[in-house]
Order: C-alpha cells, then structure tokens, then sequence
C-alpha cells in the first residue's frame, strides 16, 4: 500500500465517524448533556480527522 491509500482510508474513516457523530447528534433526544458528549467528540474528532487527511492528501500530490 502506498502513502495515498493509506490517507484515503484514513479519509474515509475519519468521515464515518464524523458522520456518526453527527447523525447521533440529531437524532438523540437532548435530556441531559452528559448523553450527547459521547456524539460531541465523535462529530468533532472525525471533523478533525476529515481536515487532517484532506491536508495530507494535497501535500503528496
């Protein structure tokens, strides 16, 4: 495996769980804020991620 492929799975990853942050966020009833930390990192660290790689990315091309 090359370095690019290597940083489009990582992509792709970071992406999912970005997503699935995301979709928790929004379908989680907000009854107390303890609940929703979990999708709050979530959603923030595969945000993070998702930047992370795209930068990488365009480095190496």
């Amino acid at each position: 495996m090359n370095k690019e492929t290597k940083r489009l799975i990582g992509l792709i990853g970071s992406l999912i769980v970005c997503f699935f942050g995301v979709y928790r966020l929004i379908t989680e009833s907000p009854s107390t804020v303890s609940l929703l930390i979990i999708p709050i990192v979530f959603a923030v660290t595969g945000f993070i991620g998702v930047i992370g790689n795209l930068i990488t990315l365009k480095k190496l091309n």
